[in-house]
């Protein structure tokens, strides 16, 4: 009888343990140059992730664009009518899914270059974020780690 009741406990506890596993994304994360933060989110049945907070969210009093001293805004976007909108809760992460290991199928915005780029996220052992950006394939890119 022990043994049907440990059986029905782990058949009713690991399908939570694993659904639980692709929410472990959620939260707030630091940049790998700790210059910003981004918090993943659930959008519909994806996952997202926006900018919450940046360590100099104000443009230097150099600034060679004339913003000295203003909030910093998406001035690389290639759509000009996005240029004026603020880094702070901009969405840079889009669309992943959660396959059992890890987050795919997403896109991630640099503000500073105004580029997006396929995506894959991975959760290391030591519980880094594992962010890989690429072109076309996964082999042309550069990951980075976030922390919480």
């Amino acid at each position: 009888m022990k043994k049907v009741l440990c059986l029905i406990s782990v058949w009713l506890i690991a399908p939570v343990s694993i659904w639980a596993a692709d929410d472990d994304i959620l939260g707030v994360w630091n940049t790998a140059e700790g210059r910003s933060q981004v918090e993943v989110y659930h959008c519909a049945d994806r996952y997202c992730g926006r900018i919450t907070w940046l360590k100099e969210p104000q443009y230097p009093q150099d600034d060679d664009q004339g913003m000295g001293g203003k909030p910093k805004v998406d001035r690389e976007n290639p759509d000009p009518a996005l240029r004026k909108q603020p880094l702070l809760g901009l969405q840079i992460l889009r669309d992943f899914r959660y396959d059992g290991d890890k987050w795919h199928d997403g896109t991630i915005y640099d503000p500073k270059e105004g580029k997006t780029y396929k995506c894959k996220i991975t959760m290391g052992e030591d519980g880094k974020l594992h962010v890989r950006g690429y072109i076309g394939i996964s082999l042309f890119g550069r990951t980075t780690e976030w922390t919480r």
